[in-house]
């Protein structure tokens, strides 16, 4: 019995899989982020506002 606690206490593979489950969730929790901010109700805000603003951007300095 002794041995195989001793086992349990120098095995890993629960410590690791537990580091993925923590990576996997902050991974997560900065794509929920992203898309929420990259969202919007209007065309003045979020990512359609961004390259709205990006393209008269572009077209201002273009000479006519």
């Amino acid at each position: 019995m002794l041995r195989f606690i001793m086992s349990l206490s120098r095995d890993e593979r629960g410590v690791s899989a537990l580091e993925y489950a923590i990576l996997a969730a902050i991974v997560v929790s900065a794509l929920v982020a992203v898309g929420t901010v990259m969202t919007g109700t209007d065309s003045s805000t979020g990512l359609q506002g961004l390259f709205n603003s990006l393209l008269s951007t572009i077209k201002g300095k273009l000479p006519s």
